[in-house]
């Protein structure tokens, strides 16, 4: 399965992001996805997850609020909205999809997951 991640650009704080992660070569319906981001110079943290048919979701402490994740499997994508946009928002973002465990899991570890997608950049400048 290959993860494609989109919905990246240049924003200005207080601005408002849709990501989409969509999965091709099989349906992930079946699967818990989340949502990860690195910015420059540090690690990659955990941002969000969401359990297969969406059932439950999971937010990093610091994202609560902000940030909703959803899924469509009709249209085998998951989606990460994040809304207020601020200059430290700023990273690249990963989707990621774990084929194995519970599928009611909300996975939060980067070893949890066994697929993922290239990343998508945001900027926040005004």
């Amino acid at each position: 399965v290959q993860l494609q991640a989109s919905g990246g650009g240049l924003v200005q704080p207080g601005d408002s992001l849709r990501f989409s992660c969509a999965a091709s070569g099989r349906t992930f319906g079946s699967w818990p996805v989340g949502w990860f981001r690195q910015a420059p110079g540090k690690e990659r943290e955990f941002v969000a997850a969401i359990s297969c048919s969406g059932g439950s979701t999971f937010y990093a402490g610091s994202q609560k609020g902000r940030f909703t994740i959803s899924r469509d499997d009709a249209k085998n994508t998951v989606y990460l909205q994040v809304n207020s946009l601020k200059p430290e928002d700023t990273a690249v973002y990963y989707c990621a999809a774990r084929d194995s465990g519970s599928c009611l899991s909300t996975p939060r570890w980067i070893s949890d997951y066994d697929y993922w997608g290239q990343g998508t950049l945001v900027t926040v400048s005004s």
